[in-house]
C-alpha cells in the first residue's frame, strides 16, 4: 500500500461553506476544521492542492478572476496550499477535467510531483471519491447536509466524520481509520 505523500481537498462544501456560483470573496467562510486540517498535513511536509468544479465559468455565471479571488480569500484564511486547480467547464462539456473524471486529480498530483496513487483526496460527494479512484488515487468522502444520502451510504466505509479525521487519517498511520 502507498504511503499518502500529498492530499488534495475539494473545496466547496469541503474547506469552505458551499455558496454557489461565488465570486465574492466577502462570502468566504471555512467550514470548521479546515484550517486544522491544512495545518495538519503541512505540519507533517505533505504538499496540498484544491481540485473543483467550477461549471459557473462554463454557464457565464461568473469569470476564471472571479474564481481566483475566492481561491486566493479562501487561500489566505486556510493558511496557504501549495496549488489550486479547477475545471471551468459543465457537466455537458464532457471534458476530462470535471470531476467525477480522473483530470484534476492527475493535473495536481503532477504539479506536486507525487504519483497518483500516493494521494488522498478528500471531498463532500462521490464526484470527489470517483474522481480519486479514476486517478489511481484514495479518495475520502466527508459528507454534509447536501451529499446525497445514497452517496453516504454507498461510501460509508471510507467516510470520515469531518475533514480533520479525514487528513489525521492520513498523516498517522497508526490511527486505524481510512486511508488503508
Amino acid at each position: 500500500m502507498t504511503t499518502v505523500r500529498a492530499v488534495l481537498f475539494d473545496r466547496d462544501g469541503t474547506l469552505v461553506a458551499d455558496v454557489p456560483y461565488n465570486g465574492d470573496p466577502d462570502r468566504v467562510r471555512l467550514l470548521p476544521g479546515a484550517a486544522e486540517a491544512v495545518a495538519l498535513v503541512r505540519a507533517a511536509g505533505l504538499p496540498t492542492a484544491v481540485v473543483s468544479n467550477q461549471s459557473g465559468i462554463g454557464r457565464g455565471l461568473l469569470t476564471a478572476e472571479d474564481v481566483d479571488r475566492v481561491d486566493r480569500r479562501a487561500d489566505e484564511l486556510l493558511g496557504g496550499l501549495d496549488a489550486w486547480l479547477y475545471c471551468p467547464h459543465t457537466p455537458e462539456a464532457g471534458c476530462p477535467c470535471r470531476k467525477p473524471r480522473p483530470g484534476l486529480v492527475l493535473a495536481a498530483a503532477e504539479r506536486l510531483g507525487v504519483p497518483p496513487a500516493a494521494c488522498l483526496v478528500v471531498g463532500d460527494i462521490a464526484a470527489d471519491v470517483r474522481a480519486a479512484e479514476a486517478a489511481g488515487a484514495r479518495g475520502v468522502l466527508v459528507p454534509n447536509d447536501a451529499t446525497a444520502p445514497a452517496e453516504v451510504r454507498r461510501h460509508a466505509w471510507r467516510s470520515a466524520p469531518d475533514v480533520l479525521t479525514a487528513v489525521r487519517a492520513a498523516v498517522d498511520p497508526c490511527s486505524g481509520r481510512w486511508p488503508r
